[in-house]
Protein backbone atom coordinates (compact mmCIF):
# COMPACT_ATOMS: atom_id res chain seq x y z
CA UNK A 1 0.00 0.00 0.00
CA UNK A 2 1.56 3.75 -0.98
CA UNK A 3 1.17 6.51 1.49
CA UNK A 4 1.70 9.84 -0.20
CA UNK A 5 3.98 12.52 -0.09
CA UNK A 6 2.22 14.42 1.79
CA UNK A 7 1.04 11.47 4.36
CA UNK A 8 4.93 11.01 4.71
CA UNK A 9 5.85 14.57 5.40
CA UNK A 10 3.28 14.70 7.87
CA UNK A 11 4.60 11.79 9.80
CA UNK A 12 8.29 12.69 9.34
CA UNK A 13 7.39 16.56 10.80
CA UNK A 14 5.27 14.87 13.77
CA UNK A 15 6.89 14.88 17.00
CA UNK A 16 7.38 12.48 19.34
CA UNK A 17 7.27 14.66 22.31
CA UNK A 18 3.43 15.26 20.67
CA UNK A 19 2.37 11.56 20.45
CA UNK A 20 3.68 9.78 23.65
CA UNK A 21 1.54 10.99 25.91
CA UNK A 22 -1.06 8.93 23.34
CA UNK A 23 1.22 5.72 23.93
CA UNK A 24 0.67 6.14 27.71
CA UNK A 25 -2.31 7.06 27.98
CA UNK A 26 -3.84 3.87 25.27
CA UNK A 27 -1.43 1.30 27.32
CA UNK A 28 -2.72 2.33 30.51
CA UNK A 29 -5.97 2.30 29.94
CA UNK A 30 -5.54 -1.56 29.59
CA UNK A 31 -3.51 -1.69 32.32
CA UNK A 32 -0.58 -1.73 31.07
CA UNK A 33 3.00 -0.10 32.55
CA UNK A 34 4.98 3.15 31.65
CA UNK A 35 8.37 0.77 32.17
CA UNK A 36 6.42 -1.79 29.32
CA UNK A 37 5.95 0.98 26.94
CA UNK A 38 9.67 1.79 27.71
CA UNK A 39 10.75 -1.50 27.18
CA UNK A 40 8.96 -2.07 24.17
CA UNK A 41 10.40 1.46 23.04
CA UNK A 42 14.09 0.55 24.06
CA UNK A 43 13.69 -2.99 22.05
CA UNK A 44 12.86 -0.88 18.83
CA UNK A 45 14.83 2.13 18.73
CA UNK A 46 17.56 1.27 21.29
CA UNK A 47 16.67 4.58 22.86
CA UNK A 48 16.52 4.36 27.32
CA UNK A 49 14.33 6.34 29.38
CA UNK A 50 16.65 9.41 30.01
CA UNK A 51 17.53 9.56 25.98
CA UNK A 52 13.59 9.63 25.43
CA UNK A 53 13.30 11.94 27.72
CA UNK A 54 15.91 14.36 25.93
CA UNK A 55 14.19 13.59 22.60
CA UNK A 56 11.04 14.77 24.30
CA UNK A 57 12.32 17.87 25.32
CA UNK A 58 14.27 18.35 22.08
CA UNK A 59 10.73 18.26 20.68
CA UNK A 60 12.51 15.71 17.85
CA UNK A 61 10.67 15.33 15.13
CA UNK A 62 9.92 11.47 14.02
CA UNK A 63 12.77 12.19 11.21
CA UNK A 64 14.96 12.93 14.10
CA UNK A 65 13.94 10.33 16.02
CA UNK A 66 14.54 7.60 13.70
CA UNK A 67 17.53 9.01 12.17
CA UNK A 68 19.19 8.51 16.50
CA UNK A 69 17.67 5.29 16.42
CA UNK A 70 18.89 2.18 16.32
CA UNK A 71 16.80 0.30 14.87
CA UNK A 72 15.99 -3.72 16.02
CA UNK A 73 17.53 -6.12 13.24
CA UNK A 74 13.96 -7.93 13.65
CA UNK A 75 12.24 -4.79 13.14
CA UNK A 76 10.84 -6.30 10.09
CA UNK A 77 8.82 -8.99 11.62
CA UNK A 78 6.59 -6.42 13.15
CA UNK A 79 3.44 -7.07 10.47
CA UNK A 80 -0.21 -6.53 9.84
CA UNK A 81 -2.58 -3.00 9.53
CA UNK A 82 -2.07 0.07 11.78
CA UNK A 83 -4.04 3.42 10.64
CA UNK A 84 -5.24 1.35 7.60
CA UNK A 85 -1.71 0.85 6.14
CA UNK A 86 -0.53 -2.96 5.57
CA UNK A 87 2.97 -2.39 7.72
CA UNK A 88 5.05 -4.85 5.45
CA UNK A 89 4.13 -2.71 2.69
CA UNK A 90 4.69 0.60 3.20
CA UNK A 91 7.41 1.97 0.97
CA UNK A 92 8.62 5.06 2.88
CA UNK A 93 11.24 3.67 5.67
CA UNK A 94 10.70 6.03 7.78
CA UNK A 95 6.53 6.12 7.48
CA UNK A 96 7.15 2.59 8.19
CA UNK A 97 9.16 2.61 11.09
CA UNK A 98 6.96 5.19 13.29
CA UNK A 99 4.10 2.56 12.53
CA UNK A 100 6.21 -0.42 13.92
CA UNK A 101 6.19 1.93 16.70
CA UNK A 102 2.41 2.37 16.49
CA UNK A 103 1.66 -1.56 16.33
CA UNK A 104 4.58 -2.68 19.34
CA UNK A 105 2.14 0.13 21.54
CA UNK A 106 -0.85 -1.05 20.13
CA UNK A 107 -0.01 -4.42 20.95
CA UNK A 108 1.08 -3.47 24.51
CA UNK A 109 -1.95 -1.83 24.85
CA UNK A 110 -4.12 -5.33 23.44
CA UNK A 111 -2.30 -7.34 26.53
CA UNK A 112 -0.30 -9.56 24.32
CA UNK A 113 2.86 -11.21 26.06
CA UNK A 114 6.10 -9.29 26.04
CA UNK A 115 7.97 -12.44 24.91
CA UNK A 116 5.56 -12.09 21.57
CA UNK A 117 5.50 -8.22 20.88
CA UNK A 118 9.55 -8.35 21.39
CA UNK A 119 9.84 -10.87 18.47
Amino acid sequence: MKTTPEHDEGVAKMTFASVYPHYITKIEKKNRTLDELHQVIEWLTGFDENKLQELIVEKATFETFFQEANLNPNAHLIKGVICGYRIEEIQTPLTQQVRYLDKLVDELAKGRKMEKILR
